[in-house]
């Protein structure tokens, strides 16, 4: 599957694995992250209670399809202080922004590869 227009947020062999190679199921699960990132987003915020249970929903998510970075960057936001939760919180909003970017650009290979039958 070609991949030039990846920013290497997410290592899709991860989740390739995870799902024996199949397309059906890995569209599944991309389908799920996406959804689950919408959703959780919102959480994004050091102001709404219970952003922490966003970062952690969401660390689960990304370490699932082999966004690492993102996942790593939600258990360092995790663990910090009140102070430094709003520039955590940018961090983890930067980093899905660029995972979520992958998972589109895959989602259409996936699309295109099976409109080829």
């Amino acid at each position: 599957m070609a991949r030039r227009d990846l920013s290497g947020s997410v290592d899709f062999a991860v989740l390739e694995n995870m799902t024996g190679g199949d397309d059906a199921v890995t569209e599944e699960v991309l389908g799920l992250f996406v959804n689950q990132a919408g959703l959780w987003s919102a959480l994004l915020d050091p102001k709404v209670e219970g952003w922490r249970d966003g970062v952690h929903t969401i660390r689960g998510a990304a370490a699932g399809i082999g966004a690492a970075d993102l996942a790593a960057l939600c258990a360092e936001a995790e663990r910090c202080d009140a102070a430094l939760a709003p520039a955590a919180l940018n961090r983890v909003r930067t980093a899905m922004d660029a995972a979520l970017a992958d998972v589109a650009a895959y989602r259409h290979e996936l699309m295109l590869r099976g409109l080829k039958g």
